[in-house]
């Protein structure tokens, strides 16, 4: 478990540093910040050199034109230069000029200082080419770090704005003083060179890094990265995890019910719904549930195993596989016709529910209201193994990954969970069994998104009569729950007439890097309300109890050959590297932008 802490927190950790790269603003801000720089800034800088009225006509002029210009360039390059490039849309590239800008103005405010210091006015328009230099270099940087629209449209983008303005500043030069600029052209074509090759410098020494230590281009990854975040491309980052993956023998357990007709199941693939957003398996839980609803026309769920990141889907490829399978399996007989009640067994912050149908049990942990995360496959194994000296053939153990507070380590051992679940399949199979009846239902809550926690998949109550015990099993597509909820809700349904209850989350990891903040997602309950979330559960329970009917149960166990993964070693190498790149920009930073930046200055001034 500790490896799994150590997964997360590299995971969270790689997440806060991709999200601080989106804090950008919304494009009337961004046009109203362009006019601040553009023209205020610019303008005050201009007329601390050239304090007159001609000079105050000049500067209000020269602002004008780099605003208007950079308006018209932003919207070229979004939709000519860089219009194969989902991620460059007008906002993004007008967001990008203002920093540019920002930049630009300081060495323009400076430059002005330095000139009313030293009654020099030809350092200001040094300055005006230093910041030309200082914004070519960081748009070269950026463009060829993170566009995919190729080396040349990238060059063009990156060069083309810098020179139409500091061919202006030139225009503005000549027209306000005597002296000439054409002694600033070897300049021009020196820091134009440096400033593209320190870019590709800095570049090659990032991807250099996650060759050597992880096989994997740094700079391919952080792209591949922001195609996902920023437009939802998943084929790019999954087409890197398929290269790093491994195939593996993929289990599924499947406990169906049927009446007439198919009528409800309960699907647990032995595979982590994750890592994020829509990459991977990701979104499994919701895809396997609807694609069996269409076939078999019943409701399902798909709680999460007993797992952890070990066995990620690579891609939505691996996904259609694992389901493909499961929708060919699912076919079989069902012959159970009475069930056990359900049984619940709690001992040290563990419990334990069982409920037996036939020779098929259900069984499923908690740790609520401590942290329930990823709990170790071993447990599963020894469930199932311990089940199947008593007769049991088919077991299906279920994480009930249902509370989640501040603390995110789980101080539990191995030995109790099993100690725990032995009692609770001893305490199940003493019981007398009996007819039993199922009803299912789904709702999909309108008022909540992924941005609140909430999955596709909605929220699945299964309703299972026994002996005029009624038990509802609800399963919500998020990612875990906070602490507390899941007694709240228990006490709720109870209020209503539901003799047991419990609570499950699918783990679904398409809430993930969906919402800047410190986890990267909203568990259920943190953002939703209350009231809402819980008249949408109360609403699927008391709608499954409406269509009861007797059914018969049946479990298999099925195994999907080849299935690509992307295992917790790899995930973590992956995150990992956001950190070491990180690390490593920061110690390369300085000495190649810093060289560059002194050899352009000791030109300038033998200019």
């Amino acid at each position: 478990m500790s490896n799994e802490d150590s997964l997360n927190n590299s995971m969270d950790s790689a997440l806060k540093h991709y999200s601080s790269m989106f804090f950008l603003p919304k494009l009337k801000r961004a046009i109203l910040l362009l006019v601040v720089f553009c023209i205020v800034v610019v303008g005050i800088s201009t007329i601390l050199i050239f304090p007159s009225l001609g000079g105050l006509f000049y500067s209000l002029i020269l602002g004008m034109v780099l605003f208007i210009s950079t308006l018209l360039l932003d919207y070229v390059t979004s939709k000519v230069f860089l219009g194969a490039d989902p991620i460059y849309i007008l906002r993004r590239i007008l967001a990008l000029s203002l920093f540019c800008w920002i930049i630009w103005s300081g060495f323009l405010i400076f430059g002005s200082i330095f000139s009313i210091i030293f009654n020099n006015n030809l350092l200001w328009f040094k300055f005006v080419f230093l910041g030309f230099s200082a914004v070519l270099t960081f748009r070269a940087t950026i463009f060829i770090a993170t566009s995919s629209a190729g080396i040349m449209r990238n060059l063009i983008a990156s060069f083309v704005q810098p020179l139409f303005y500091i061919l202006v500043f030139v225009i503005f030069w000549q027209s306000n003083s005597n002296s000439l600029s054409f002694q600033f052209l070897p300049f021009l074509s020196v820091s134009s060179i440096l400033g593209f090759f320190s870019a590709i410098l800095f570049i090659f020494l990032l991807d250099r890094l996650g060759k050597q230590k992880y096989d994997v281009p740094a700079i391919s990854l952080f792209r591949a990265f922001m195609l996902n975040w920023v437009v939802g491309l998943n084929a790019p980052f999954e087409k890197l995890l398929e290269k790093l993956g491994k195939n593996e023998l993929i289990e599924v357990m499947i406990l169906k019910f049927d009446a007439l007709k198919p009528k409800a199941a309960i699907i647990v693939p032995f595979v982590h719904p994750g890592p994020f957003k829509n990459i991977g398996s990701s979104l499994l839980p919701s895809q396997l549930k609807n694609s069996f609803e269409k076939e078999f026309n019943c409701d399902a769920c798909v709680p999460l195993g007993i797992l952890g990141h070990e066995l990620d889907l690579a891609s939505q490829t691996q996904n259609k596989k694992v389901i493909k399978s499961v929708i060919e399996a699912s076919n079989f007989v069902t012959l159970a016709d009475k069930a056990s009640p359900f049984v619940r067994t709690t001992m040290d912050s563990i419990t334990s529910s069982c409920q037996i149908f036939g020779k098929n049990a259900f069984f499923s942990f908690t740790l609520s209201p401590q942290t329930t995360e990823d709990l170790p496959q071993e447990l599963g194994k020894f469930v199932r193994d311990e089940a199947k000296k008593q007769g049991i053939e088919c077991s299906i153990v279920v994480n009930a990954h249902n509370s989640l507070t501040n603390k995110t380590e789980m101080n539990i051992s191995l030995k109790t969970l099993k100690d725990v679940a032995l009692k609770s399949l001893k305490k199940s199979l003493s019981l007398p069994h009996y007819p039993f009846e199922i009803g299912i239902k789904t709702v999909f809550p309108k008022e909540f998104t992924l941005k609140d926690g909430m999955g596709p998949g909605g929220i699945t109550s299964l309703v299972v009569n026994v002996a005029e015990q009624k038990t509802v099993y609800v399963v919500i597509d998020g990612n875990n729950m906070l602490s507390g909820l899941r007694e709240e809700i228990i006490l709720m349904l109870k209020s209503n007439g539901f003799h047991e209850v419990e609570i499950f989350t699918t783990d679904t990891h398409a809430v993930s890097a969906i919402v800047l903040g410190r986890r990267g997602y909203h568990p259920i309950g943190e953002v939703m309300d209350k009231k809402i979330l819980f008249g949408y559960i109360l609403k699927a329970a008391e709608a499954a109890t409406t269509n009861l009917e007797p059914c018969r149960a049946g479990g298999i166990q099925i195994f999907v050959p080849e299935v690509r993964v992307i295992g917790e070693e790899r995930l973590n190498s992956l995150s990992v590297l956001v950190d070491s790149a990180l690390q490593r920009a920061k110690k390369i930073v300085f000495p190649i932008f810093g060289i560059e930046g002194i050899f352009l200055i000791i030109l300038l001034t033998i200019l």
